[in-house]
């Protein structure tokens, strides 16, 4: 076989790979629970009208998209409507964060920041891949106790976030591409129905 012979049955390989991928995702977005969604857009518009905290966590890409949302919300939301919400993204201050791992576990950096800053009617906004991170579980027993609501976005193939949480979010996929890619879809959603009704 030569070189182009090669190229071009990569290209195809390519090609149906990206198809694929791309319809599973659709499927994702496609079988989403838009009561739960609808009732995490009342949850969060009621907190932040009230003054509570949307606090949000997750780890590796979680982490990144708990990140996002918190901007999506404090910037993005908060400008076009008329909620100034108050979030914190609880994996962003990487001193605090680094000083619980070493010090106490890293099961605990969620908890110890919530233990000084949350208060009842706050929500916890969870998101976890595999709906089994220790340090996400262990901050939503945390919440709960604390008469804070909790919300888990994550998987709906397994894990215990799901079942453990007020109010789950499930992605109906355990490939952490498409559900990371659906989690940001569904925060999008999430921060952009506060003032963004009509686009």
């Amino acid at each position: 076989m030569n070189a182009v012979s090669e190229a071009k049955d990569a290209v195809s390989v390519n090609s149906s790979y990206i198809k694929h991928y791309l319809s599973s995702l659709a499927h994702c977005l496609d079988v989403l629970d838009l009561d739960a969604i609808e009732t995490a857009i009342r949850w969060i518009g009621e907190a932040g009208s009230g003054g509570n905290v949307v606090f949000t966590c997750g780890n590796g890409g979680s982490s990144s998209i708990a990140s996002h949302f918190v901007a999506d919300l404090v910037h993005g939301a908060s400008q076009r409507g008329r909620i100034p919400f108050r979030a914190i993204c609880l994996s962003d201050n990487t001193p605090t964060l680094t000083a619980i791992a070493n010090d106490e576990d890293y099961e605990h950096v969620f908890v110890r920041p919530l233990m000084n800053l949350a208060v009842r009617e706050d929500i916890l906004f969870a998101i976890s891949g595999s709906g089994n991170s220790a340090n996400v579980l262990r901050a939503v027993e945390y919440a709960k106790d604390a008469g804070c609501r909790t919300i888990g976005l994550t998987t709906g193939k397994g894990g215990w976030l799901r079942e453990i949480v007020d109010l789950p979010l499930e992605v109906n996929s355990a490939h952490f591409g498409r559900l990371e890619d659906t989690f940001l879809a569904v925060c999008h959603v999430l921060a952009f129905s506060f003032g963004d009704q009509t686009s």
